[in-house]
This record gives C-alpha cells, sequence and structure tokens, in this order.
C-alpha cells in the first residue's frame, strides 16, 4: 500500500509559511526549508518587540516631560515628586502629550506640583 503524505494539508501548511516569508529576501522567500526558519525567527522578534515598544514609548514620554520641565527650571525627578505631593495622578502619557500640544495646561500642572514641592521643602 503506498504511503499517504495527506498532500492538501502538507500544501496548505508550506504556502501559509511561504505567504508569510513575502518580501524577505533570497532564498528565505522562495524555499521552504529556509523560509520556515526565517519566519520563526521572525516571529520571536515580534513577539519580542511588542514587549520592547512599550518601554521604548515610556523612554520618549518621560525625555518630553523632562524637556518641558528643564524649560521651565525644575528636573522631571523633582517635577514628579511635586506631582505625587500634589496628590496628582496623571499618567506619563498623557503628560508627555500635554507638554507638546497644549504647554498652557502644562504650565498648570507645572505650578500645582512646584507649589507642593516648595511646601514639602518648607515644612
Amino acid at each position: 500500500m503506498p504511503r499517504a503524505t495527506n498532500s492538501p494539508a502538507s500544501r496548505k501548511r508550506r504556502k501559509r509559511v511561504l505567504l508569510r516569508a513575502k518580501g524577505f529576501r533570497g532564498f528565505r522567500s522562495k524555499l521552504y526549508r529556509y523560509a520556515k526558519d526565517a519566519v520563526y525567527k521572525a516571529q520571536q522578534y515580534e513577539y519580542r518587540d511588542r514587549k520592547k515598544r512599550k518601554g521604548q514609548f515610556r523612554r520618549l514620554w518621560i525625555q518630553r516631560i523632562s524637556a518641558a520641565t528643564r524649560e521651565r527650571g525644575l528636573t522631571y525627578s523633582r517635577f514628579m515628586e511635586g506631582l505625587s505631593a500634589a496628590g496628582i495622578e496623571v499618567d506619563r502619557k498623557i503628560l508627555a502629550d500635554l507638554a507638546v500640544n497644549d504647554p498652557g495646561a502644562f504650565d498648570t500642572i507645572f505650578a500645582q506640583a512646584k507649589a507642593a514641592l516648595d511646601q514639602k521643602v518648607a515644612a
């Protein structure tokens, strides 16, 4: 009896891998044997970098907040200390957006944080 290879399923599986490898260079997009490894590695990078992206955005927001607070005469860490002293709970994403797009609102928050910081230091 001949060996059954389940050809339709195998072809479908290989086709799926080759479609994911579309755009890769050379035989990594043409030959299943190499495309399979390239796709597997690409999926590992994809998973890892989804996690990394969150940290990258956090660093970007911190840079923007830091730049805005230094223009106004405080460091980032002192500004964040002032926010906590004032009881203002605004996340970094919103603060960075305000610093870039709405300087007036950021000035208001900054003034409250600075006042709370000065009061904390005086006490």
